[in-house]
């Protein structure tokens, strides 16, 4: 069966609809940590490196910060390696930091920069190590069940959190058009190599390069309330509400707390968007319903309820 033609007026009014927006980027900087189900499936890989051209078409600079979980898990599985986890996170030894490494700066990485450079865009593949960009620190667990009287400190090996991010060879290449595509491993004044969850770095990169926008692709629809809702349109304060009064909890709380951190940190607005639609970033970007959660430091709207998605109203300061 042949494709229906698109209503030319259709595009049209699509294309007016996102001209503010194109006008209020370009020249800005987003930061998108790319994973989950947009990584998986042949059409989300597809539109999503198209997503990341285009938006360097129109101006703007995007830069991936990309996970790798599951592929980590497949290559150790091969090797008989086995993967264990405390609180969430892979305990990685010397043995399997080999692996991560391979995985990540590797397979996945070089994947999606080819994925963008075939749709015409020019990426570069990195990870923190390169330049000395991503400075770690050994990430220090804390472990304690109702039997003991204190916690006590997991070694989980090669994991670690983000000590500090160096921004110009990131800005650099942009300012050369280049897309970076930064794999989340980072190194310690000794040299050692640490796994480092993709979330916290690009959100971290985000705050150090002062961006625009900090995008989370998750495989969920966004932040829900009690009732179901997805909601937008949030300010820090209301988010810290939420958090608060046990809203946000579970496995959505780390990464909302990384999208809340940034924007305390200075990114104009953080956003966990569903990754599960096609052009995802697009939709955020672009158009004024969006396709999932904004978080930023703009006055909340009158009224006393929260913002659903959908109905969610674009302030000048975002479109001027």
């Amino acid at each position: 069966m042949s494709e229906q033609p698109r209503d030319p007026r259709l595009v049209v009014e699509v294309l007016s609809e996102a001209l503010p927006y194109i006008q209020r980027f370009s020249g800005k900087t987003v930061v998108v940590k790319y994973g989950g189900n947009a990584m998986t499936e042949d059409t989300l890989i597809d539109s999503f490196a198209r997503d990341m051209v285009l938006m360097k078409e129109v101006g703007i600079n995007p830069v991936v910060v990309h996970g790798g979980g599951p592929q980590i898990g497949e290559l150790l599985a091969k090797l008989r390696i086995e993967s264990r986890f405390v609180n969430g996170m892979r305990v990685t030894d010397a043995e399997t930091m080999d692996v991560v490494e391979m995985v990540l700066g590797g397979l996945v990485n070089k994947s999606i920069v080819n994925l963008i450079n075939q749709c015409g865009g020019k990426a570069i593949g990195l990870t923190g190590k390169d330049g000395a960009q991503i400075r770690a620190r050994q990430l220090k667990v804390e472990h304690k069940t109702p039997e003991m009287a204190a916690s006590e400190i997991i070694d989980i090996g090669h994991v670690g959190e983000v000590e500090h991010v160096s921004t110009d060879l990131i800005e650099m290449l942009a300012a050369r058009d280049f897309i970076p595509v930064i794999a989340p491993i980072g190194v310690d004044a000794a040299g050692r190599s640490y796994n480092i969850n993709a979330d916290l770095v690009a959100g971290k990169v985000a705050e150090a390069l002062q961006a625009e926008k900090l995008m989370l692709l998750t495989n969920v629809a966004g932040l829900m309330d009690a009732g179901g809702e997805v909601l937008t349109g949030l300010t820090t304060e209301q988010v810290d509400a939420l958090i608060a009064d046990g809203t946000i909890h579970g496995g959505m709380l780390p990464k909302i707390r990384c999208a809340l951190e940034a924007v305390k940190g200075g990114v104009a607005s953080s956003h966990i968007i569903d990754g599960r639609v096609p052009h995802a970033t697009l939709l955020e970007i672009f158009t004024n319903a969006g396709v999932g959660t904004l978080i930023s430091n703009q006055p909340a709207p009158p009224g006393p309820g929260l913002t659903p998605a959908g109905d969610r109203t674009v302030s000048p300061a975002e479109i001027e």
